[in-house]
């Protein structure tokens, strides 16, 4: 009885082994799984992060680019606005050509309207460039031509302007198109 006591108990070990192999086996698998399952919806998480990031930097790109047109169609809108009131008196002035007798007034009615327009320009940051008996400077200026210098102190200066240039701020807009003394 003995022997059939020792191979119960063998049986019995072997058996309570495989059973707690079992238990440990199912435990093993969801710890696996639930890791697998983690990295899956880190993963999700990453990729869905990545796909709204994405779309917001495609939309602060359109929005960017849609307000950088309407501020320079607002821009134009502004100078625009600014510069109407000399053009009606430009219309003025010509209406009051055609039935004006006194050549004198038409000039004088024109100054005004000149020296209005130039005031609005200059309001908006227009400046006009200063080339005349000064170094010529082909950062500023394009040389047309050249002749003798009338006078020693203006060889390499700046005799005559034929189209005059201007800045818009500190920045040139037009370069000034001149005749240079040799």
């Amino acid at each position: 009885m003995n022997e059939q006591d020792n191979y119960y108990d063998e049986s019995q070990d072997q058996v309570e082994t495989n059973s707690s192999d079992q238990q440990e086996q199912p435990s093993d698998n969801p710890v696996e799984l639930s890791a697998e399952e983690k990295l899956a919806a880190e993963l999700a998480e990453a990729k869905d992060k990545y796909i709204r990031l994405s779309a917001e930097f495609d939309n602060y790109r359109k929005r960017t680019s849609k307000e950088r047109v309407e501020l320079i169609q607002s821009a134009g809108k502004d100078v625009i606005s600014k510069l109407l009131p000399t053009l009606d008196d430009f219309d003025r002035a010509l209406n009051a050509m055609e039935t004006a007798t006194d050549v004198e007034s038409v000039k004088t009615g024109m100054e005004i309207v000149n020296n209005k327009l130039r005031q609005t320009l200059s309001q908006l940051g227009l400046k006009e460039m200063e080339t005349v008996g000064q170094a010529f400077d082909p950062e500023l200026q394009e040389a047309i031509t050249s002749i003798p210098a009338p006078t020693a102190d203006l060889k390499n200066k700046v005799v005559d302007v034929i189209e005059k240039g201007y800045y818009l701020g500190d920045k040139v807009i037009r370069h000034a198109k001149v005749v240079i003394g040799q």
